[in-house]
């Protein structure tokens, strides 16, 4: 599964807005604006971003889907 790509994010007063090729994804607010932005520092911006969206789970679904773990 490739890196995700393509978030940034802007803050505005108390809100962080996070975007998705320019296309606004979210809005975190207070409590979770503040943790986003401590969390940020320390690891995969991408990847911390591309979770709080809930746009990570790509590419891998149709095999998930076809494992016998998940055969119905």
């Amino acid at each position: 599964m490739p890196a995700p790509s393509g978030f940034d994010f802007v803050v505005r007063g108390d809100d962080v807005v996070i975007r998705h090729h320019g296309v606004t994804a979210t809005v975190l607010r207070g409590a979770r604006a503040r943790d986003f932005l401590t969390e940020i520092e320390s690891g995969d911006a991408q990847l911390l971003m591309a979770r709080l969206t809930g746009n990570y789970r790509r590419g891998n679904e149709r095999t998930a889907r076809q494992h016998p773990r998940n055969a119905r």
